[in-house]
């Protein structure tokens, strides 16, 4: 495995996963290939990756669904050919108006084609590595562990409360679970019987398989249920709510076009009802990165990484992500076979 360069040591091109159009056949649409280290802007800096991730949203990226994303992402084909947010690295340059880093300083946040030996990532998006992660679990923390923890957030999670994560064994679930667990949450989780060992390891009190099981009002009823990319129907998660309890709907059962139906419909009955239902859109900022590094500091959240890939392998391993066989987060090593 190569290290990675010494500070100002930049080539003009590098080693990345591209992606030319838009399609479900992982092996067709991404290739590695040579392309050109791209520059910065002003308030950016240039990170040489060590290990990025995959999720979800690289995922519809990929595919181009649901289309709505093209319009965001470019219609007929990705405007940026590199895929990949998640990172963690070294920075080897900086923008003429970066402030808080430096060539050499360890990073971990979101840019833009992480996917690569090297990628560009707005200095808000950033933070300095957690000292009690290396690259590889550090990767697999930004876009997942600040999902997490904006959801609990959105939920008002308190001690005492009893949480429900749905999808629990899953990237956002992992961290959820953990943060649920770490406010002093009684907390079940929603996950197949195969991952429960891994969801109870991360601070769940509770399991309900849900392949033989589902939430049931008769048995108990949240003060939150977390919601994550599932497919419950809104009036089932309503029915185990507590009369004042709170609804958060990360992510969506994607549809062909929009793929947010039942968030939507959600917002619009909240003010109807006792209960409060909301959708949630993760943002990707600096402060809440420095939040998840106390959590990691004070030991009360650790990334459940199952594997890492090396860079020629990452197709494989967002079929493994969409085939829902992962136990946590799939880590890509970009510097093993770039």
């Amino acid at each position: 495995m190569s290290e990675p360069p010494t500070p100002l040591t930049v080539p003009t091109t590098m080693r990345a996963v591209v992606q030319h159009r838009y399609g479900s056949d992982v092996d067709a649409v991404l290739r590695v290939d040579t392309v050109r280290v791209p520059s910065i802007g002003p308030r950016e800096v240039l990170v040489a990756v060590q290990a990025a991730a995959v999720d979800r949203g690289t995922w519809h990226l990929l595919s181009g669904t649901p289309y709505a994303t093209r319009l965001a992402f470019g219609v007929r084909r990705p405007r940026n050919q590199v895929p990949g947010r998640d990172l963690a690295g070294m920075v080897v340059a900086v923008g003429p108006d970066v402030r808080r880093f430096s060539p050499g300083d360890e990073v971990y946040g979101t840019g833009e084609g992480s996917l690569a030996a090297f990628a560009r990532a707005a200095e808000r998006r950033l933070a300095p590595r957690p000292a009690g992660l290396n690259h590889f679990e550090a990767a697999a923390v930004p876009v997942s562990g600040l999902t997490a923890l904006q959801a609990c957030d959105a939920g008002r999670l308190t001690a005492g409360q009893h949480v429900a994560v749905v999808g629990a064994s899953g990237g956002v679930g992992t961290f959820a679970v953990q943060i649920a667990a770490a406010r002093g949450a009684e907390v079940t989780g929603v996950c197949s019987g195969t991952k429960a060992d891994l969801v109870r390891s991360l601070g769940a009190g509770h399991i309900i398989d849900y392949t033989t099981d589902t939430l049931d009002p008769s048995r108990a009823r949240y003060d939150v249920i977390i919601d994550i990319g599932g497919s419950t129907p809104l009036a089932a998660l309503r029915r185990s709510l507590s009369p004042r309890g709170m609804l958060v709907l990360v992510g969506g059962h994607v549809g062909r076009w929009l793929g947010i139906g039942r968030q939507l419909r959600a917002v619009a009955l909240s003010p109807f009802v006792g209960q409060r239902l909301t959708m949630l859109v993760s943002r990707e900022r600096a402060s809440d990165l420095e939040r998840l590094t106390a959590l990691v500091d004070d030991g009360r959240l650790r990334p459940a990484v199952e594997t890492v890939f090396p860079l020629v392998d990452a197709p494989a391993a967002l079929e493994h992500l969409v085939a829902g066989d992962a136990r946590g987060k799939l880590v890509v090593d970009v510097r093993a076979g770039a």
